[in-house]
């Protein structure tokens, strides 16, 4: 009888499976490394993003509190927030925006002065700050600038009728006739298609740049105001549509979430909400207090621009460890106009609301909400400000409250079945 030749052996039955598990973890790794490279590209959409849902929590608190007073609807809770706070914020502009930028424009100059005395100082006994130099620096180019510009106008602006138009003797020879000679510029642009190209299919950052070239300083200030104007709209826009309806946001992100994981996914989501509300209504207390504290101490100082530093130093107060140091030191260098005196009396206030601070106001506000040791959290301010610049530091905090509750959520309690603190 004929021998048939024995056929492949039959792969195990667990192979089919291993490859499918292996294909689907190739694919997982590709997907999550494209998704790190785009949030890495688009970073600053991101940012801004997470500071119009900051904004959308803020206003969700104000909905809820309304809430336990008034028994309306919640867009209606939602309109009145959004309508006082707009009528607070028009308030205050336009009761005290002109002392406020008054008041910035001395402070402004005054600590451009004290910067050059405490700079001169300095370099007396051998030390040179650099940004002591900068800041004396950005208070002379206006000046020097417009020195120039006058005295270009003034000898620049063409001959006086005694005066012929001929070059000087020290004139290089060949001078008038190279610049009425605009066919040399002609003959060095590029001719043809390409010439055509050039100029008609310049990108966006070229018209930029082309525009601040001709409008000068004043292209880039205007360019920048824009920029801020734009990302407080979107910022604003996005703050009221997550308040509006954050239950559809909350579940849409749900959706993404495998069925048996959706119980642990609405804790998680709920405990960042919730973290994040408590936390920013604690700051806001803190840096009203802060404000008020600063500007009545050094009012009474009789220090300068005292409402202006008061404002500075409780906005800077949402930075933590960072933004006190820099209130700190624009502060003591205001007071210097007024003497060793003020500058004493101004290092007690700003020692006394530190103190203040961190003794009374984190501990008994922020407890609740949040318990980060500061070492943590200058930790993530440097990180973060590395990776992201000024967004990334101040919104450093924020972040790490969310990384918290996942971290507890998801590891401390999921993982390894502790409870978190």
């Amino acid at each position: 009888m004929p021998q048939h030749a024995p056929g492949p052996a039959p792969a195990p039955p667990g192979e089919p499976r291993t490859t499918r598990a292996l294909a689907l973890a190739g694919i997982a790794v590709v997907a999550f490394a494209a998704l790190l490279a785009l949030a890495w590209i688009s970073v600053a959409t991101l940012l801004l993003i997470f500071a119009g849902a900051l904004f959308g929590v803020f206003l969700d608190g104000l909905t809820r509190g309304l809430g336990h007073v008034l028994p309306l609807p919640r867009s209606v809770r939602l309109g009145i927030a959004s309508l006082a706070l707009g009528a607070c914020t028009v308030a205050l502009v336009a009761f005290g925006g002109a002392t406020v930028a008054q008041q910035g424009r001395d402070l402004g100059q005054t600590i451009r002065q004290q910067s050059g005395t405490v700079s001169d100082w300095l370099k007396a006994r051998g030390l040179d700050v650099p940004l002591l130099n900068a800041v004396e620096g950005t208070g002379g180019g206006g000046q020097g600038g417009g020195q120039a510009g006058g005295q270009g106008s003034g000898q620049g602006s063409g001959p006086s009728p005694g005066q012929s138009a001929e070059p000087g003797p020290g004139a290089p020879a060949g001078h008038a006739e190279k610049k009425d000679r605009p066919e040399d510029e002609e003959a060095r642009k590029p001719g043809g298609l390409a010439g055509l190209a050039s100029g008609a299919l310049k990108s966006p950052g070229t018209f930029l740049s082309d525009a601040g070239s001709v409008l000068g300083p004043a292209a880039s200030v205007i360019f920048g105001l824009f920029n801020a104007l734009g990302n407080v709209l979107v910022i604003l826009f996005l703050g009221v549509a997550f308040a509006a309806d954050p239950a559809s946001y909350r579940d849409g992100a749900l959706r993404f979430v495998p069925p048996r994981h959706r119980g642990r996914g609405a804790k998680v989501l709920d405990g960042m909400g919730e973290t994040l509300r408590h936390w920013l209504f604690g700051q806001l207390v803190t840096m009203a207090v802060i404000f008020l504290c600063t500007w009545a101490g050094l009012w009474l100082l009789g220090v300068g621009g005292s409402l202006i530093l008061g404002l500075q130093a409780g906005l800077l107060a949402f930075i933590p460890t960072i933004g006190p140091l820099v209130a700190g030191l624009v502060i003591l260098l205001a007071s210097l106009a007024s003497g060793l005196t003020a500058v004493l009396g101004a290092l007690g206030v700003y020692l006394a609301v530190q103190t203040l601070e961190s003794y009374v106001l984190t501990p008994v506000i922020q407890k609740r909400a949040l318990d980060i040791p500061p070492a943590t959290i200058f930790a993530g301010q440097l990180v973060l400000g590395v990776l992201f610049g000024l967004w990334g530091i101040a919104l450093a905090l924020p972040m790490l409250a969310v990384m918290k509750v996942l971290l507890e959520q998801l590891y401390v309690e999921e993982t390894l079945g502790e409870e978190a603190s």
